[in-house]
């Protein structure tokens, strides 16, 4: 399917299934929120990464409207629904303040894999996480859970955030982030060693001498 949507370009990558806050504040996304919400129609979320709109986007719908001042800026909550392929952008859209999209919606496989997959993942994240001395709670049980749930959660950059929303299978991109983590965690842990080192200078120090003899 090949359709057309207002875009809000941020830079941020958001997940299908994220819930996602923003503070609406120029006057051309102040009107398209209000039209959005108006007429209950989603509208798309591509990245912006080094000052350049990206073609992958997520689309999202408006679940709340929960402040607007007296000049029109409101906080919102989101909810990211799809994927979507930027084919063309429309910058001026008549009579819009905002821009827009002609975009496409790629399939893309969510299907949960196999719990030993996920539970790899999964444990080099907590791993991760005991070294940053950082408590995560994803509210739902192991088996539940799909590589957008954590992949916020997994030290990415924004390009590599980016690089995981092109992935189109599940299985490709747990597969990123057992990758992702295996190079991470023996920086990390090699980090811990450092600090500790470092927190030893200057205390008197238990050491066994070298024995020539031996």
């Amino acid at each position: 399917m090949t359709n057309f949507i207002p875009i809000f370009p941020l830079g941020v990558v958001v997940y299908p299934g994220e819930s996602l806050n923003l503070h609406i504040f120029e006057p051309r996304y102040k009107q398209l929120i209000s039209e959005c919400y108006a007429d209950a129609k989603p509208f798309g979320i591509p990245p912006v990464i080094d000052g350049k709109v990206n073609e992958m986007g997520t689309l999202v719908k408006i679940t709340a409207i929960v402040n607007k001042t007296d000049n029109g800026e409101m906080d919102i909550k989101t909810q990211g629904i799809s994927i979507f392929r930027i084919l063309e952008v429309i910058k001026k859209v008549p009579d819009k303040l905002y821009s827009g999209a002609i975009v496409n919606y790629p399939e893309n496989n969510t299907d949960l894999q196999t719990s030993q997959a996920i539970s790899k993942v999964l444990n080099a994240l907590r791993q991760l996480h005991k070294l940053l001395k950082i408590e995560k709670d994803f509210k739902k049980p192991d088996e539940e859970i799909t590589s957008y749930d954590i992949a916020h959660h997994s030290g990415l950059s924004l390009q590599e955030e980016y690089e995981l929303l092109g992935l189109l299978r599940e299985d490709q991109r747990q597969e990123y982030l057992k990758r992702h983590l295996s190079k991470v965690l023996p920086v990390i842990a090699e980090m811990e060693t450092l600090k500790k080192r470092v927190k030893l200078n200057g205390h008197f120090k238990n050491l066994s001498s070298f024995d020539f003899e031996q």
